[in-house]
């Protein structure tokens, strides 16, 4: 694991509760019983297990990534970023700590909420807090390509933090001058990409994109099966690699011309859709009608319009370099309308934020047998 990232010994770990599970790994709720017997200050492992039918597949190289994308976070600290507070490995687990969240996700928060919608000074204050996030993953070279309402965690205090890095990756902010076309990073499942990509096509005939005078055709040593024109993004190093949640997918991702940070900003725009009206913007009866969506229609918007709409009507622009946040970052999107009045430097020092999290669960030790539950019995007797 992360050679820098403190040693966490297994056998001292003990599982209060099971966080979550996916088709990575599982989240557990442990505590140190060497260093803190009476779980006072429990945190977040997450595991994964090699010998999975999962980890043969990816796992592996997408749980050490994320551990190195946790301690690049850890030095220096975002405050809405988490942590590495340590990892361990055995022949058969890979396993990495982060700070536990006790409020769980924006998405079960928004369920709690009247109509499941949030009030548009509570997306104001969640959708700064997730900007300054992305603005400071940009700042070091990595594009987050996981935005989604279960991935934005609420940390005791209020504020919020991002989980799940396994399908970010590194890379070169774009210039402003120069166009290149970089070849992904090397990837063993690429072919098997490009052959998904090569089906989308069959399903979803990619529209056109029309060349802008002035704006030099980039140059590539591949050619993506989905479509042969590529859009210019002035230059910086883009993944073709088809990655993200089905609704949240941005148009140049599912036409496989490359992509960079502006599918961030994109994410941005379904996130905010969908807390705002409860639902994303583009779902359809199935993933083909949902990608056709993502490629023609429009957003809709119910009534009147407002700062709040055209923010996302700016971000779920198809075009990622007319898109709200190409040219400038996060900047532009801070000087919008619908932030006017945020004071960003002063964010941290919000004492009551818009929803905090109960103190239900501060007598967790009560509910546990004297030592909790082993983790690797857990995991490997399933087996």
């Amino acid at each position: 694991m992360e050679p820098n990232s403190p040693e966490l010994e297994l056998d001292n770990l003990r599982a209060i509760k099971i966080l979550g599970k996916g088709a990575m790994g599982t989240v557990f709720l442990v505590y140190d019983q060497s260093r803190d017997p009476s779980a006072l200050c429990p945190f977040a492992l997450k595991v994964v297990e090699k010998c999975s039918l999962y980890s043969k597949l990816d796992a592996d190289r997408r749980a050490r990534w994320e551990v190195s994308v946790l301690a690049r976070l850890s030095n220096p600290t975002h405050p809405f970023l988490p942590t590495l507070l340590g990892s361990f490995e055995t022949h058969q687990l890979l396993g990495w700590a982060v700070p536990y969240c006790p409020g769980g996700d924006l998405n079960v928060l928004r369920y709690r909420q009247t109509d499941h919608v949030f009030s548009p000074s509570v997306i104001r204050f969640y959708l700064a807090e997730i900007v300054c996030a992305l603005e400071h993953l940009h700042s070091m070279g990595i594009v987050y390509r996981d935005l989604k309402p279960e991935n934005v965690l609420i940390q005791q205090s209020g504020h919020v933090t991002l989980t799940d890095f396994d399908l970010s990756r590194s890379l070169t902010p774009r210039p402003v001058q120069a166009l290149l076309d970089v070849d992904p990073i090397d990837d063993p499942h690429e072919g098997a990409r490009r052959k998904h990509r090569r089906y989308l096509t069959r399903l979803i005939p990619a529209p056109p994109m029309c060349e802008k005078k002035g704006l030099k055709k980039a140059k590539s040593a591949r050619v993506s099966p989905v479509s042969r024109r590529k859009t210019s993004f002035s230059a910086g190093e883009r993944s073709n690699s088809f990655v993200g949640t089905e609704e949240y997918v941005s148009p140049e991702v599912v036409r496989g011309d490359g992509h960079e940070f502006a599918v961030d900003w994109w994410a941005l725009g379904i996130l905010t859709y969908e807390m705002h009206y409860g639902t994303t913007p583009f779902k359809g009866k199935n993933r083909k009608e949902t990608f056709g969506n993502v490629l023609m229609k429009p957003p809709e918007f119910i009534g009147k319009r407002s700062a709040l709409t055209d923010l996302i009507g700016r971000l779920l622009e198809k075009d990622p370099t007319k898109r709200l946040g190409y040219n400038h970052g996060a900047c532009e999107i801070k000087r919008h309308e619908f932030f006017r009045g945020v004071k960003w430097d002063l964010l941290t020092e919000v004492l009551r934020p818009p929803f905090l999290p109960s103190r239900e669960d501060d007598d967790l030790t009560a509910k546990l047998t004297p030592s909790g539950f082993n983790i690797r019995n857990i995991l490997i007797d399933k087996q």
